[in-house]
């Protein structure tokens, strides 16, 4: 006899107030007992509105049919207590469900409002201490926690109620790669060693992917695929998915696109009997990669069948030209009592080259930005733009020949509109010719959809892209970016890349700090590491992958 599912979503359909489109349309999955399934597709598809719906808490108010099944019987047909306990979320911006001020009352907060016995939540905040490594964090100050810890904390606190279900909504879209990676991973261990159901809507698949027992796909609201991780790569390419493409692994796109190119690829490489004791698994293995160790041992194999190869050559070049930005023995700290966070650093930015600044949490390189563009200054160190001292700048001269985007685009924004943000920031610039240059920045950056909207309404995409035509606007010959493709979804993030692209083509030098290597990979043409305070290497991107990747990776 067949386990009931934990699980039953059937022909779920769901819009929002006021809107036209099904945010969900006709959505069904059975979810199992212990699963770890990850949602993914483009954003705007509907993979939070679903997290939302299975937490009854915090449903949508909205127009909505279909049924969701909770061991058995519709879910609101449970009480608020039982789902509360058994049903757990972890949200996108670790600042969201924080309530208390120290790591300990945050800990017993959801048990104290329970009711718990005082033993109680002793025993269960000393076993998630000692299970997350938190045991010197107990008494510390929240606003003293690093991104990751605080996400960390986030997902110690729903597991206090020792729930059956946890549903996270991109978790590490906040979180640099390390920070994520263990957190991912973690998941996994939970999953493993509790039994814990899991709900992971997440855009960054390379360790995501592997890890899931079932990978959803959803697009404009609807599953267009349920399956084992490989079985959706394969469904990929059976029936060239172009829009689902982006969201595979790196590794599962390298795969593909060589197949396309190459329809010999798998005649000549894969399809050979396995070795003694290796069996189905492996051979499965092979065909699809979706590790880096598969992904070598396939690679290995392609090249061994392969008769002429090519070295690498490095995509682009920049010529070092006229030096824009030069920092000569930086030094900054916030506090007099605490150690420099930028200490006797020196750099030099390039006319017409796209630099990313990569390094840890912390690293100082959000810092380094803003004493770049002028909101900090540093207390000893020199730092020329243009050949002249920043805090000689005039306000308007700053802003004509610097631009800076910060890592939240929200806090730009003043107005009701995307249209009166635009001719608000035009007026103050006082261009020449504003209707013309309205036109044209609506026209680069695709805007024209977007125009009526509120800018808290807009996708992740459409506000980086909003808050870059507001950069632009003044011309400037340099763009400071800090962390641009924070939290988008990988279409997104190409369509951030191409703007990018065709603005250094123009003759824009860019300057971004970023977290993000696969982007780097594709658009910086050079990148420099920034460690305790100072830039401790530099070079082009493939020369940089190495010690990027491990860093990655420890």
């Amino acid at each position: 006899m067949a386990c009931m599912a934990l699980f039953e979503i059937i022909d779920l359909t769901f819009s929002y107030p006021d809107e036209r489109v099904e945010a969900l349309s006709h959505f069904s999955l059975s979810i199992e007992e212990g699963e770890f399934i990850v949602l993914c597709g483009p954003s705007g598809c509907g993979k939070t509105t679903l997290l939302r719906y299975l937490n009854r808490e915090i449903q949508p108010v909205g127009k909505r049919s279909g049924v969701i099944l909770y061991h058995g019987r519709e879910l609101e047909e449970w009480s608020t207590a039982k789902t509360s306990k058994e049903i757990g979320m972890v949200f996108q911006d670790p600042e969201a469900q924080i309530v208390a001020t120290t790591v300990w009352h945050e800990l017993a907060f959801s048990m104290e409002n329970f009711g718990y016995p005082p033993e109680v939540i002793r025993k269960r905040v000393a076993e998630m201490a000692s299970y997350f490594g938190m045991e010197d964090l107990m008494h510390r100050s929240i606003h003293e926690l690093s991104g990751g810890q605080k996400q960390l904390l986030n997902l110690a606190s729903v597991l206090t109620l020792h729930p059956r279900v946890l549903l996270l909504d991109e978790p590490t879209s906040q979180l640099d790669p390390i920070a994520a990676r263990e957190f991912l991973l973690l998941l996994k261990r939970i999953n493993e060693e509790f039994s814990i159901t899991i709900v992971l809507s997440e855009h960054r698949l390379d360790t995501a992917f592997p890890l899931a027992d079932k990978v959803v796909v959803l697009e404009a609201g609807s599953k267009q695929k349920a399956g084992s991780p490989q079985d959706i790569v394969e469904w990929v390419k059976r029936n060239e998915c172009e829009g689902i493409f982006p969201y595979l692994p790196s590794i599962a796109q390298l795969y593909l696109s060589i197949e396309k190119e190459d329809a010999q690829v798998e005649a000549t490489g894969f399809n050979e009997e396995p070795e003694l004791g290796q069996g189905k698994e492996y051979k499965q293995e092979l065909l699809v990669p979706l590790t880096v160790k598969e992904g070598r041992r396939w690679i290995s194999r392609l090249i061994e069948k392969t008769e002429d190869t090519e070295a690498y050559s490095p995509k682009r070049r920049i010529q070092k030209e006229q030096v824009l930005i030069d920092c000569s023995h930086l030094s900054f700290q916030y506090e007099k009592h605490l150690p420099p966070i930028i200490n006797k650093l020196s750099l030099q930015v390039h006319q017409g080259e796209f630099l990313a600044i990569v390094g840890g949490n912390g690293a100082g390189k959000s810092t380094l930005l803003k004493i770049m563009v002028g909101l900090l200054e540093a207390q000893r160190g020199r730092l020329l733009v243009h050949n002249k001292k920043v805090k000689k700048m005039t306000d308007l001269e700053r802003c004509k020949t610097i631009g800076y985007l910060a890592q939240n685009p929200l806090t730009l924004f003043l107005h009701d509109s995307v249209e009166e943000e635009l001719n608000q920031a035009i007026r103050l610039l006082h261009v020449d010719d504003p209707e013309k240059k309205r036109r044209d920045i609506i026209s680069f950056f695709q805007l024209q959809s977007v125009l009526h909207k509120h800018p808290y309404d807009c996708s992740g995409g459409e506000r980086q892209k909003l808050g870059l035509a507001l950069t632009i606007l003044a011309n400037p010959s340099i763009l400071l970016l800090d962390e641009p493709t924070k939290g988008l979804d990988p279409v997104a993030k190409a369509e951030i890349g191409r703007l990018l692209q065709e603005l250094q083509e123009q003759g824009t030098t860019i300057v971004m700090v970023t977290h993000d290597i696969e982007f780097i990979a594709s658009h910086a043409s050079r990148c420099a590491m920034l460690f305790n305070g100072v830039i401790t290497s530099e070079g082009e991107p493939h020369h940089f992958s190495v010690i990027i990747i491990f860093t990655q990776q420890r």
